[in-house]
């Protein structure tokens, strides 16, 4: 072991890019270069079990533990993984492609994005402004500041029962007489308890010299688990007017919200986190501000919906308890909070809004969508899904729901796949197979060499690989067929996708009977959560109206080859709706409708949850699942008509040949 002084200051050179950042001696190379801003995946969060997060060093020393992620070859080309790596001396770094987070696919669009929307709500934003013009005091008319406000608000807006922050009452003596008893005064709905129950209640936030009602905006947020996306709202035309979107920070400290709570355990973990995010919250909020070219100043309230986990991280809220049975969140309903307390760069007046939890893992991002598609408004028997690393599922309508979530893991992110990668830029999206050659033909996202396989291409692939027969029903290889695609590697049976000389990390880019498990699992997964559900209320697939599909991976997954390998259920095709991000969508609603914000609340009520964890019929239905599509055909009766007319054609093909 090389002996290191925690006193003593190197250097770190990251390519590309050319960042340099000064370290401590022994500090570890993953958090050098989250430090640095260089974004590089690592989707275990620096346990060393994934094996994303290598890098070359070109130059200088550093210590290593040695994981089974590195190849003999790899190791003496200088390859290590970075979080398995602590700075010895001044290094030189370069972050191999498949390593790098970028951002250019955050901002790709989607295939296919047909919102179904709330409907009949009325436009009244929780955050208003009201000019008012009052009398200056008198000896005869000497009533107090406040009371006179109150008063003029009153008297010309029917405003009453006002509450008024403290801030305003400290600085309101000033604000008036400097502007002439001429102000504008902006309050914030919020809800109070009585013992009618829950009810809306206005309270002045902020007094403004002058008539600034044209300088009135908000901001609504998505807090994904992988990415931050952020919207500016005119709260005069009720219009978005920017939008900006980011890695979520947090995704170098592990890339599931499993992950993220461990790393909270760590001394001053959770307080490492909830800066991290905010600090992305921060560079979209610029971002915004930058695009619209709308003063800070101007922005008064913040709409956040995320999942239970990255909410109460944002809040600086322990998470510990969502991950151990009984799986308990802190709070289901969290009451508005001073936006700047959290460190956003916003005025201190702006108060930020979460969205209401179910559950520990079905949170207010969940809500946030069903709110913003109007499940909660129609009869249609409605199946709403965010598919990801947790998906959860909602099945309901206007009277009654139920929901879940689901553990599918990393697949559906290129987690735990050979040449995984989010989708990025290079990566496999699309993919065919010559039935007479088993020639592969690939489209990458942005149309560069490939570079690696995202959630969707992974799909599409097997699903191509099933119905070419390359793979069976049970995700096996067929070892007999004519072709050198199939080949015995290092992890077991494989399809070369790319070879080498046509990728852009100089290796064949290869599928292996392990991804195609993978993929099996994490499919299996969602589908028996939705089959659970289901039969709790005594429904079946055929009762489905319509199925909503939320969230950038759900609408740029294939629907047909989604059905093939399982995922979905066998429906019709016409009864798949792409909403987007739905949560961003429930959170931009509610921004300008009080109405919706009492239905978040209301929805989040009616949701029964199911915990699936150790649901023995859940198990049952998972590993019945484990089979492509499925172990029983009547489950997938068009997919089960489709392979085996492919299969009686092969074999017709091959008696000819």
């Amino acid at each position: 072991m090389t002996k290191t002084s925690p006193d003593k200051k190197v250097k770190v050179h990251f390519d590309p890019g050319n960042v340099d950042i000064v370290v401590e001696q022994g500090e570890n190379l993953l958090q050098a270069a989250i430090a640095a801003g260089v974004r590089i995946y690592a989707s275990c969060g620096g346990a060393g079990t994934c094996g994303t997060c290598k890098v070359l060093i070109e130059k200088g020393q550093v210590e290593t533990t040695r994981t089974d992620k590195l190849s003999d070859e790899e190791y003496q080309q200088g390859i290590r993984q970075a979080c398995q790596s602590w700075v010895v001396t001044d290094l030189t770094i370069y972050v191999p492609v498949e390593s790098r987070l970028e951002k250019a696919v955050l901002s790709r669009e989607q295939k296919r994005v047909s919102e179904v929307l709330a409907t009949g709500w009325r436009f009244t934003p929780p955050l208003s402004k009201f000019f008012v013009e009052l009398p200056p005091p008198t000896l005869e008319d000497n009533a107090s500041d406040l009371s006179r406000l109150l008063r003029g608000l009153r008297q010309r807006y029917h405003l009453s029962n006002l509450s008024v922050d403290f801030e305003v009452v400290k600085k309101l003596a000033k604000v008036l007489r400097d502007s002439d008893w001429k102000v504008t005064v902006t309050t914030l709905v919020t809800a109070v308890k009585s013992r009618a129950g829950d009810r809306r209640r206005p309270r002045v936030i902020n007094i403004e010299p002058g008539d600034t009602r044209e300088k009135h905006y908000s901001l609504a947020f998505d807090i994904g688990t992988t990415t931050v996306c952020g919207q500016l709202l005119d709260l005069n035309r009720g219009m978005v007017i920017a939008e900006s979107i980011a890695y979520n920070g947090q995704i170098s400290y592990g890339e599931d919200v499993i992950t993220r709570i461990a790393y909270c355990q760590k001394p001053r973990g959770l307080k490492k986190l909830q800066q991290t995010v905010v600090t992305t919250i921060n560079e979209i909020i610029e971002e915004l501000l930058s695009q619209s070219k709308v003063a800070i100043e101007h922005i008064g309230h913040m709409m956040v919906a995320g999942n239970t986990t990255m909410t109460q991280i944002l809040l600086g809220l322990e998470p510990k308890y969502i991950r151990l049975a009984p799986y308990t969140p802190v709070a289901n309903f969290f009451p508005p909070v001073e936006a700047s307390s959290l460190g956003i760069k916003v005025s201190n007046q702006a108060h930020l809004y979460t969205f209401p939890a179910v559950a520990s893992y079905v949170g207010g991002d969940i809500v946030s969508g069903v709110v913003g598609a109007g499940v909660h408004q129609r009869k249609n028997l409605t199946f709403f899904m965010d598919i990801g690393t947790n998906g959860e599922i909602v099945i309901g309508n206007s009277d009654w729901m139920v929901t879940a979530s689901c553990s599918a893991g990393p697949a559906f992110e290129g987690g735990g796949i050979k040449h995984g990668i989010v989708a990025s830029q290079g990566a496999i999206e699309e993919f065919n197979i010559k039935p007479s050659n088993l020639e592969p033909k690939i489209d990458t996202i942005g149309g560069t060499k490939p570079k690696g396989i995202c959630g969707s291409g992974l799909i599409n692939i097997v699903a191509g690989l099933l119905e070419a027969g390359v793979i069976g029903q049970n995700g096996k290889f067929n070892r007999n067929l004519p072709t050198k695609r199939v080949r015995k590697g290092s992890d077991g049976y494989e399809y070369v996708l790319a070879r080498a000389r046509e990728t852009q990390i100089g290796k064949d880019i290869v599928i292996t009977e392990v991804d195609i498990d993978n993929l099996m699992r994490a499919k299996a997964a969602m589908y028996a959560g939705y089959q659970t559900l289901s039969k709790s209320v005594g429904i079946s697939s055929r009762d489905l109206e319509q199925v909503i599909i939320a969230g950038a991976f759900g609408s740029n997954i294939n629907i047909e080859k989604s059905i093939t390998i399982g995922l979905l259920p066998d429906l019709p095709v016409d009864r798949f709706i792409f909403i987007g991000n739905g949560s961003l969508l429930g959170a931009r609603l509610t921004s300008f409708s009080t109405d919706l914000l009492d239905d978040a609340r209301r929805v989040a009520q009616m949701m029964t949850n199911f915990e699936l964890s150790e649901n023995v019929d859940f198990m049952n239905n998972y590993v019945a699942a484990l089979f492509l599509p499925h172990t029983h055909a009547k489950e997938f009766p068009t997919v089960s008509k489709k392979l085996a007319k492919l299969t009686n054609n092969d074999s017709k093909q091959r008696i000819t040949a």
